[in-house]
């Protein structure tokens, strides 16, 4: 009669040392998932604050030469632009807070339950520092915008 291996005691322990491995690199691929999200909406919050400005600059330009009488309309899209992409860039960094928070606590309590090692930690991402220095710029550039100051006026 042969033994399997889940009635050994070593053979268990070993398995449930691999599931919780495997558990605890899942937590970070789903960071790493999370930090391409949030690179995404880095992406197309960019496209939209540049195409944004651009517009607004380059009607700017053509009414200061003299061919076109206004670029009222065409500033106003282009400030909508922008404030589309800062807004966008806003909810991108309050979404991956708050999902990076409640994969922090689920990973703590998995960790109080002994069911994950947790003996990595979740190194720093640039991702987010990316995403707020974008933010600050396109602050800048909308002010810039409206008011006509700042090193964008």
């Amino acid at each position: 009669m042969t033994e399997t291996i889940a009635h050994k005691p070593e053979a268990l322990s070993v398995a449930q040392d691999l599931s919780s491995r495997r558990t605890g690199m899942s937590f970070q691929r789903t960071r790493m998932s999370a930090d391409r999200t949030l690179m995404s909406v880095i992406r197309t919050s960019l496209s939209l604050i540049s195409f944004g400005f651009t517009i607004a600059k380059a009607f700017e330009k053509l009414r200061e030469l003299g061919t076109v009488t206004s670029e009222r309309s065409a500033r106003n899209f282009g400030v909508a632009l922008v404030a589309l992409g800062i807004l966008m860039l806003v909810a991108g960094i309050v979404y991956h807070v708050q999902f990076m928070l409640g994969l922090r606590h689920e990973r703590e309590a998995m960790k109080a339950e002994g069911l994950v090692h947790a003996e990595s930690t979740f190194p720093p991402s640039m991702t987010p520092i990316t995403a707020v220095v974008l933010l600050l710029i396109g602050i800048v550039a909308i002010v810039s915008l409206i008011f006509h100051t700042g090193p964008f006026g």
